[in-house]
């Protein structure tokens, strides 16, 4: 769902199953307002948030590969720490990524091999790889 706590998340956290929710977000600090606000709404409807996810964590030059942090370092991380949650992991920031995405095949499944794929914490590759081609089956 997009970011927040309105109407149409509520209804659906409501009216629609859902076994668990996963929270993504920048380390922006605008940003994780709304994750902090999105996580808090799911305890209060008994949904489990079962992790949080720091989307576009880091950005690498592809040419010198110096790392820079444009959205902050680590804002994710202390949420999860604050909210007593797990971080299931780092999306960097990545050409590869977005090109990907805009052409509808997630990177997991059109790169499979890419550096670009951030494992989930204890998992391989292999395993969310595997993760993901599930989830994706459903929708």
């Amino acid at each position: 769902m997009p970011p927040g706590t309105g109407d149409v998340q509520l209804s659906v956290s409501q009216n629609i199953p859902i076994t668990g929710a996963v929270i993504v977000s920048t380390p922006q600090d605008i940003a994780l307002m709304d994750a902090h606000k999105g996580a808090e709404m799911f305890r209060r409807v008994h949904v489990p948030v079962l992790g949080l996810i720091q989307n576009m964590s880091v950005f690498q030059c592809p040419k010198c590969k110096h790392k820079t942090h444009i959205f902050g370092a680590d804002g994710a991380r202390k949420l999860a720490q604050t909210l007593g949650l797990e971080v299931l992991g780092d999306i960097p920031l990545h050409l590869n990524i977005r090109e990907a995405s805009d052409t509808g095949q997630p990177i997991v499944f059109s790169q499979p091999e890419s550096d670009e794929i951030v494992c989930m914490s204890g998992q391989s590759k292999e395993e969310f790889s595997n993760c993901c081609l599930k989830t994706h089956s459903l929708l």
